[in-house]
């Protein structure tokens, strides 16, 4: 059964095995504890490592702004094409 978290919920996470780190326990028993794989802690470690959720959020606004704006450079691009094409058949 694959979970899926959201960006805070993995900084609460996160939070909680860095308690449970520093109580002594080992990350594959905080791992058992949270209940994720070691993999995926490591993944959202090096991923997720010092982000508050406030950085979350600016990180997900962020990758929604450059999606849209390599749309808008590829769109244009294609326009550009369309427009060299039609230029040389002109001549």
């Amino acid at each position: 059964m694959k979970k899926r978290f959201s960006g805070p919920q993995i900084v609460a996470k996160l939070r909680q095995s860095d308690v449970l780190i520093g109580q002594g326990k080992t990350v594959p028993e905080v791992c058992k504890e949270i209940e994720i794989s070691q993999q995926t802690y490591y993944r959202w470690r090096q991923k997720y490592g010092g982000m508050s959720p406030d950085m979350i959020k600016q990180l997900k606004a962020v990758q929604k702004e450059n999606a849209q704006l390599r749309k808008l450079v590829a769109d244009q691009a294609l326009d550009i094409s369309i427009l060299k094409v039609a230029a040389e058949g002109n001549f």
